[in-house]
């Protein structure tokens, strides 16, 4: 036992403390996990329940568009799959909560299995423009069949995810926080155990030359399609729990290119980027209900938010950040703090220096 808490000790002092993101990271987390002790205000629980649930429905358009380049432009397909099912097995079965939602995330990866199966035979524009459509087909369906579905006023009385309101911030936020880390390490490029990272990240740069090497892309392509789904569902379950209700606004077209926005205010292509532009904005926009003049401007500030992003720091916040406190080693490839002048491993130059002639 004291052999392990050793081993833990230097790799939290040898991998973790050295590079600034990780420590960023873990005091991110920290505050989650203390949040409940800082404010004891219901309002802002909500807020923090809902930024959790909407982060794990933008990391998962992520891992689908920003490591694959399937640009998904009908993400809430997904969410309101998940919803739905979630709402029904609970109203028509009386299923608990930890049954029905992660039902609902398998509901979605059948989803959209069937609809990716199609959908990827068409590449770039013609895709997005498919993916589109799916939520409007869902949303007529859920129409068609109103005693089923509750129609425009969709279904309601659903079980609580729990008594407690600091049991529900919880649950989203471990929630939240596993399904990140499962998310980042099935992309991770530099993972030595799992290694669909490495091909994503191929498909998305040469989908030609990755299949010409041997890989069928169409099967990794649909395993991403898959794991978007499930989490996007699992999202869609969470929030159809906590707010009692599922409804046709969870299909919403502006309820699609929501992650979007998210994300790319974050940094594409990183999952936790999706994470910071949600924390980031959706608080933003939702506090400004406070000030009755913000209230009014607040998509206006969203908008101009998005624009100074794209225009100073156009992959995202986080990768701006990171390589402001981050740089890496061009010898061994490792990464040290931004203050550092020698690499921590090889001890080489971590930046070019000028000979004076």
């Amino acid at each position: 036992m004291k052999e392990r808490i050793l081993w833990l000790y230097r790799g939290f002092q040898g991998e973790l403390l050295p590079v600034p993101g990780k420590v960023v990271a873990l005091i991110f987390v920290t505050f989650l996990l203390i949040f409940p002790i800082i404010t004891a205000e219901p309002y802002v629980w909500r807020i923090f329940i809902l930024s959790a649930i909407f982060s794990i429905y933008a990391a998962s358009w992520d891992l689908l568009t920003g490591f694959t380049g399937q640009v998904n432009l009908g993400h809430a397909l997904f969410f309101g799959v998940g919803a739905y099912t979630t709402g029904l097995l609970n109203i028509r079965f009386g299923l608990p909560p930890w049954v029905t939602i992660p039902t609902g995330g398998i509901g979605a990866v059948m989803v959209g299995l069937i609809a990716g199966i199609p959908a990827l035979r068409l590449r770039g524009f013609y895709l997005s423009l498919v993916t589109l459509t799916f939520p409007l087909i869902l949303t007529g369906i859920v129409f068609v069949f109103p005693e089923f579905t509750g129609g425009e006023l969709g279904l309601y009385d659903i079980d609580p995810l729990s008594g407690s309101s600091v049991l529900n911030y919880y649950v989203a936020t471990l929630v939240m926080l596993c399904s990140v880390l499962v998310m980042w390490k099935l992309t991770d490029a530099r993972s030595k155990i799992i290694r669909t990272g490495v091909i994503l990240r191929a498909i998305h740069e040469d989908e030609i030359t990755t299949r010409a090497s041997g890989i069928y892309t169409t099967r990794y392509k649909l395993f991403a399609f898959a794991v978007s789904g499930f989490f996007a569902g699992i999202a869609g379950g969470i929030h159809t729990h906590f707010l009692r209700v599922a409804g046709p606004s969870n299909l919403e077209l502006f309820f699609s290119f929501q992650p979007i926005l998210w994300t790319i205010f974050g940094g594409i292509g990183t999952i936790y980027g999706a994470v910071t532009g949600v924390y980031i904005l959706y608080p933003l926009v939702e506090f400004a209900h406070y000030n009755p003049v913000a209230e009014q401007i607040r998509f206006i500030l969203l908008a101009v938010m998005l624009i100074l992003a794209l225009l100073f720091m156009p992959e995202g916040i986080t990768t701006w950040v990171r390589d402001k406190i981050e740089v890496k080693c061009p010898r061994c490839k490792l990464i040290n703090a931004g203050t550092r002048h020698l690499c921590r491993a090889c001890r080489a130059p971590l930046r070019l220096q000028r000979k004076e002639i």
